[in-house]
């Protein structure tokens, strides 16, 4: 596994760059987002992902870890390969992936090309308890306030897809609860089940 690429900038064509590791040119396709921030001779540092397959080997570079982590997990959805992955993280950033699968918002991953509505639907099927209310540090995505059930639903999904076990994200609903209302905030109760973890 290639975690990531540090080097100087060789090379920007429209899908990739090129950065010079060791005195070996290092090919990194990259959403537009990312290459626009490329510059040639700027030393740069791209976290990246290695994808295999039987006549090729792709590498793929982002602007940070968070990036990476989003795109190898939109891969696991059916029917999303890493250029599909590649082109979501394109026409949206991280934060606004996770809010949309969270939300069911169907026309934001729409505008993605490629992706019509069924396959929008399928993505936030399969995808809504690894990525919907998911961040890294202390980036937590604002979910809609709701019902009792709903926010035990939105808090329950957002920790599985932080990692943790069902076990863990059961026993923080548990130590939570006790601060929710009838008209609770999603976000703020997020917050208090990742500080009874440990990890807020």
């Amino acid at each position: 596994m290639i975690s990531f690429v540090s080097g100087k900038v060789a090379a920007v064509s429209p899908d990739s760059v090129v950065v010079e590791v060791g005195g070996f040119g290092v090919q990194l396709m990259c959403a537009p987002t990312t290459i626009a921030r490329a510059r040639v001779g700027d030393a740069a540092r791209f976290a990246t992902s290695l994808v295999v397959r039987e006549d090729s080997l792709t590498l793929y570079g982002f602007s940070d870890d968070d990036e990476r982590t989003v795109f190898e997990l939109l891969q696991t959805a059916s029917g999303v390969g890493p250029r599909l992955a590649q082109a979501m993280l394109g026409v949206h950033p991280p934060a606004a992936l996770r809010r949309a699968v969270a939300t069911d918002d169907f026309a934001a991953l729409s505008m993605v090309p490629g992706i019509g509505k069924k396959t929008a639907q399928r993505i936030v099927l399969e995808l809504k308890d690894k990525l919907a209310g998911a961040a890294l540090g202390d980036d937590v995505i604002s979910l809609p306030n709701g019902t009792t059930a709903a926010w035990r639903d939105s808090v329950h999904s957002a920790l599985l897809g932080l990692g943790y076990s069902t076990r863990e994200a059961d026993d923080a609903l548990i130590a939570i609860a006790p601060d929710a209302d009838e008209n609770p905030d999603v976000s703020a109760l997020l917050r208090l089940a990742l500080r009874s973890l440990g990890r807020a």
